[in-house]
């Protein structure tokens, strides 16, 4: 349980503390030596851009040793800082070994100093502000996931207050669901229905994962729980003493418990993480680069077509956050309401509609829906972590209200500005095999498909295969 939820936290403290330090090492030797800091090293036989990168690389290596990226209950800063000021001593201690048995005599002692006592005040100043912007950023509702507790009893209120002491990994217990014989009364956390309501839960609030802390009496219910998140993409977990072994799933320890997880959709913590981080480069440079052609087909969609330029429209997210997806507006101001009287000539079988010469386009948005160039403000939606670049479309809260069980799923990763379908099978007029394909991707999801993915995508926007 703590794999998956500490993996991007850790690889962020580690990047960050390698960088820091490395970049310290060079605003010091600058600071100590000017301009000509680089020769000053090279005169003492060492390679500048090799011991800053060693620095940085030795830094968190001792901070690891210090426990500083392992996940804590609870967070003492004054504990952390003097573990901070540890990792500095252990440094420099090794510093002044290795520059002992290399017979480099003559380094700046001054340097050295600055540069250990610089690093340590970096590091604590970044870890306050770390877990400061993070609490922040959680109690609004940011970089949180939701956990729905299928149990009452005992043994369900002790993991959920397992899970609430660690705040670093960022989730949230929404509630318990009773089960036979639970009595709802002796529960502190908000009860949202019994375990016969499991279903309507998962589609009425955003549910990231399920905790399954059922008593022994009604472990007969854990297959069918698992084999319904299983059909929606939930995340599973089961205490040890909370169900029977099933089968899939892969045992973990959470805060000294045994956690047996089943999780249904890409399970790679690493690469997930660099899927965002990728997201967000690319995203912040796309809206910096396109920021000319942003700015002209603003003005262009305001002469021609007036206000708003901007569409906003409350679409279903990583499952089930809404969230306003961007888009520059195409169609005529009116449009939502004349969906009904067009509903004869949907071209889509299934939960979703599209008109190929949809009467309600404006004659700007023809040409920007075409050239799919209306979907460029969706890079904010993207670098606000709503979207990624790559992954299923995000749908109505219509056509999510109408979805069969095993169409929920695709709601169980991150919509993309483009996907598997939108390249494979753009104008097939059956959701249900726009679903099977979005379903495709989550099951062979990699950072190499994302990349073909966006590869693809591009002779399809040349070909204005937009609709």
């Amino acid at each position: 349980m703590v794999r998956r939820h500490t993996t991007a936290l850790r690889a962020s403290l580690i990047a960050a503390d390698v960088l820091g330090a490395a970049l310290l090492f060079v605003l010091v030797s600058m600071a100590r030596y000017g301009a000509d800091w680089q020769a000053e090293w090279h005169r003492l036989g060492i390679d500048p851009v090799v011991a800053a990168s060693a620095y940085g690389v030795g830094w968190a290596v001792v901070v690891g040793l210090q426990g500083l990226y392992r996940v804590r209950a609870r967070y003492a800063l004054r504990s952390e800082a003097w573990a901070v000021v540890r990792a500095g001593i252990v440094l420099g201690l090794a510093l002044v070994l290795y520059l002992f048995l290399v017979h480099v005599s003559n380094a700046s002692r001054l340097l050295i100093g600055a540069l250990l006592l610089a690093t340590v005040v970096l590091a604590i100043g970044s870890r306050l502000l770390l877990r400061s912007g993070l609490a922040h950023l959680r109690r609004r509702g940011r970089m949180t996931r939701f956990v729905l507790v299928a149990g009452a009893g005992p043994a369900a209120q002790q993991f959920a207050a397992r899970i609430e002491r660690h705040v670093d990994l960022g989730l949230r217990v929404i509630g318990h669901l009773s089960g036979p014989g639970e009595a709802a009364g002796q529960v502190t956390r908000p009860v949202v229905g019994r375990l016969d309501d499991i279903e309507r839960i998962l589609h009425e609030e955003v549910v990231d994962e399920v905790a399954v802390c059922l008593p022994v009496a009604a472990w007969n219910l854990v297959e069918p729980i698992t084999t319904l998140c299983a059909s929606e993409g939930k995340i599973v977990r089961i205490p040890a003493d909370g169900g029977p072994s099933v089968a899939g799933g892969y045992s973990e320890e959470f805060d000294g418990q045994t956690v047996v997880s089943l999780v249904y959709g890409p399970d790679r913590a690493l690469s997930l993480f660099a899927k965002r981080v990728i997201d967000v480069l690319c995203a912040g440079v796309g809206l910096v680069l396109a920021s000319p052609l942003l700015l002209s087909i603003a003005l262009h969609v305001r002469r021609a077509e007036g206000a708003p330029v901007i569409y906003r429209q409350m679409r279903i997210g990583l499952n089930g956050r809404p969230f306003e997806v961007l888009k520059f507006r195409t169609m005529v101001p009116d449009a939502e309401r004349q969906v009904a009287q067009l509903e004869l000539f949907n071209e889509v079988r299934g939960r979703a509609f599209k008109i190929t010469n949809d009467p309600r386009l404006t004659r700007s948005g023809r040409f920007l829906r075409r050239t799919s160039l209306d979907e460029l403000p969706q890079l904010w939606n993207v670098l606000r972590g709503e979207m990624s670049l790559v992954g299923p479309r995000p749908p109505l809260p219509a056509e999510v209200r109408d979805y069969d069980v095993w169409h929920r799923r695709r709601l169980s990763m991150k919509p993309g500005m483009t996907g598997l379908w939108q390249v494979s099978a753009r104008n097939d007029p059956d959701f249900d095999q726009w679903v099977q394909r979005d379903l495709e991707y989550i099951d062979r999801w990699s950072l190499w498909l994302d990349l073909k993915i966006l590869a693809l995508t591009v002779p399809a926007v040349v070909s204005l295969q937009g609709r």
